[in-house]
């Protein structure tokens, strides 16, 4: 998963970023703006000692003022985010479909920075939210910075740029109660769903599991739309963007989300951040669909639809390279925040394509910077800067930072021609013609099929999630005339998913004929997706108390600490615990700062003094049976097994000190006491890597 040294690697970008860096303000004397000295800074100047302030304090002036404009218009939509730096890297050449430099040289690692994100919150509403999530790179290639700004999904709600104010106004939350932030589940959303069929297939999607995703580093990547390939010779082939990471795709389930909000809203930001500090570099392999010009209508969808997808059984995945993040941002605000993204933001050998929703994108991007970062010279800003040349006409503005000497007009010959126009670049040469109207191509108009493909996809739990979903979200929505249309929407998808929905909301179940919908992708599944197979980043809880078996507690943390699982032991009290063998084992973390919903696995060790009294300890119940109704895998050795038994009754079938581990749905146990043997150690392990165990008794999670 990461560089085989796991330190972040030094690219040309990190230099340029170090040569911006300021100096450690740590070393030498505070000073203003102006690089005065300053002696007293806790104090304002006053006409004695209780007198007022005087306007003459220009220090005290400056760092109001300074203070009271720090903020800036934040992100309409994507508010809330987080990001890093690494590189990417080809597999082979790619030349023999795009003319791009930085696809073509194996050799040759490109700096990128990658911003993550949800659409409909503020910069301060929560992380695990069910939501869209923004999947946004910046390459800084030697052509110039190319952005790919996709999603998590790889449709989009609606087909026309046109449309998107309207979508986003009714996503946000409600105009006079400004209520609820982070969330879709309200009226206005579910108004406009219900009157827009195209919404449908991301609606099915936003209703899934991958709407909560479990880590950023656990979460698919998409372009949305289709572009185009252009090679050197100015043959162009359609191409759609797929990022799959390594760790596999693994997520929440909406209770766990919703209290993560509460033990921790940082919950995706901080994962992020501790697993690149950690050295664990998250790694995604990118892979393109691409179709021949000739085949373009070759697939039964217009590639120029946002709402649709090629099926992975159409139209493989070819992997052509990898990206690894390995740096945090030094500065939330000048990095993660200022940074400026733009589908727009091309380089030779990729090109658009007509899709009327990518068309609106290329105009908003821009058109929104001028207003978050304070004029069009955004581009000057440390995270925003080329490590291409960069030699403009373009003079002035706000944030001007360069100091430009002589003339600034094309052509010249007063400057010695300088700059002069390149050769000539590849855009593609395509045929445009038609009559001006505001239509829509027939092409577009199935809003039910893929909607129904990515429902059928879906394994039973999955689907199970769905319907929960819809019932929640739905079952917000005060206007029953909504709730109903919604169901009668879903008829068109699935009769007996809007059934299901509509026995959770209070409304008439549907008796209309279920539609002839009978395609699968099973790539579209979570289960198809499960990743490396490694628990490394993986965090599991140990629960203990005093009198904890110590031998068990060491060998449980050192065999799951060296398969890269991150463990921590977590008692009633925090301090240290006092072992059978005498000496005292540090907890990491107090039962009353943390739930299972913010570990991938929880252990109980065996003891036969104090582990009996985990029994009673309200805060150890709630902690074992949350892991367990959410399907997390559960383990327990020696007398843990009966600590688990009595607060689980349902998950352990038999274990005996000399029958061995006994492994059942992601439930592992070892009734034996003593060091954890090797054999235990495999079996959580092998649970821990599957994620989810959702068919273990009752049945549901």
């Amino acid at each position: 998963m990461a560089p085989e040294d796991h330190t972040p690697s030094d690219t040309p970008k990190q230099r340029q970023r170090e040569r911006a860096t300021a100096d450690d303000p740590a070393v030498g004397p505070l000073t203003t703006d102006q690089g005065v000295q300053v002696d007293h800074t806790d104090d304002s100047l006053a006409a004695g000692e209780r007198g007022p302030t005087l306007l003459e304090d220009f220090h005290f002036r400056e760092k109001l003022t300074h203070f009271d404009h720090e903020r800036i218009p934040e992100r309409v939509v994507h508010a809330r985010g987080a990001g890093a730096y690494g590189w990417f890297e080809p597999y082979e050449s790619c030349a023999e479909f795009t003319r791009a430099a930085f696809l073509r040289d194996p050799a040759e690692r490109t700096p990128v920075f990658v911003r993550f994100s949800t659409v409909q919150g503020s910069k301060g509403s929560a992380d695990t939210v069910r939501d869209v999530r923004g999947f946004a790179v910046k390459f800084y290639t030697a052509e110039g910075n190319y952005d790919l700004v996709g999603n998590n999904f790889p449709v989009f709600f609606i087909q026309d740029g046109i449309k998107f104010p309207d979508f986003v106004h009714a996503l946000k939350p409600e105009p006079d109660t400004d209520i609820p932030t982070g969330a879709s589940a309200h009226n206005t959303l579910w108004d406009f769903v219900s009157l827009q069929p195209e919404t449908l297939h991301a609606i099915m999607w936003l209703m899934s599991d991958r709407a909560i995703p479990r880590s950023y580093r656990m979460m698919q990547g998409f372009g949305v739309h289709t572009f185009r390939f252009v090679d050197a010779a100015g043959r162009g082939t359609f191409v759609k963007f797929h990022w799959t990471p390594k760790l596999g795709v693994h997520s929440l389930v909406w209770d766990e989300a919703q209290e993560c909000q509460g033990r921790d809203p940082d919950f995706n930001r901080r994962d992020l951040w501790d697993a690149i500090e950690a050295g664990e570099f998250p790694e995604w392999e990118l892979g393109v669909q691409l179709i021949e010009e000739e085949d373009e209508f070759g697939y039964g969808v217009d590639l120029l639809d946002a709402t649709k997808l090629i099926p992975e059984e159409l139209v493989p995945v070819r992997p052509i390279g990898r990206m690894v993040l390995d740096r945090n941002p030094e500065s939330f605000f000048a990095e993660t925040e200022q940074v400026a993204f733009h589908t727009a933001n091309l380089v030779p050998g990729i090109d658009f394509t007509d899709d009327p929703l990518l068309q609106a994108r290329n105009f908003s991007y821009l058109d929104t910077q001028l207003l978050r970062l304070g004029g069009p010279n955004f581009a000057q800003l440390p995270v925003n800067r080329p490590l291409a040349p960069v030699r403009t006409n373009q003079r002035d503005g706000f944030h001007q930072s360069e100091i430009h000497r002589g003339t600034n007009y094309t052509k010249n010959s007063l400057g010695g021609g300088h700059p002069a126009v390149a050769g000539p670049r590849t855009h593609y040469p395509e045929h445009v013609q038609g009559i001006k109207s505001r239509t829509r191509a027939a092409s577009f108009a199935d809003h039910y099929s893929q909607a129904a493909l990515f429902w059928h996809s879906m394994s039973d739990w999955e689907r199970e999630h769905i319907v929960q979903a819809f019932r929640f979200e739905l079952g917000k929505v005060g206007a029953i005339q909504v709730r109903t249309r919604t169901v009668a929407e879903l008829t068109h998808v699935d009769l007996d998913l809007a059934r299901q929905v509509a026995r959770g909301i209070g409304v008439p179940e549907p008796t209309d004929k279920e539609p002839e919908f009978a395609a699968v992708s099973p790539e579209l599944s979570i289960e198809a997706l499960p990743g490396d197979g490694s628990v490394r980043t993986r965090t599991v809880a140990v629960l203990a108390h005093d009198g904890v078996d110590g031998r068990q507690l060491t060998s449980l943390k050192e065999a799951l600490t060296a398969r890269g699982a991150v463990v921590e032991v977590v008692a009633p009290l925090a301090g240290s615990l006092a072992t059978t063998d005498g000496g005292p084992h540090p907890a990491d973390r107090a039962l009353p700062t943390v739930a299972s919903v913010l570990y991938d696995g929880v252990l109980l060790p065996g003891g036969p003094v104090g582990t009996p009294d985990l029994v009673t300890d309200p805060d150890v119940i709630r902690f074992a049976r949350d892991a367990y109704r959410h399907g997390k895998p559960v383990g327990a050795l020696g007398s843990g097994v009966g600590v688990l038994s009595a607060v689980v009754p349902d998950a352990v079938r038999t274990a005996t000190p000399t029958s061995g581990p006994v492994s059942d749905q992601g439930v592992v146990t070892d009734a034996a006491a003593g060091a954890a043997r090797p054999e235990f150690v495999e079996a959580f392990t092998r649970a821990l890597a599957a994620h989810r165990h959702p068919y273990r008794p009752p049945g549901r999670f």
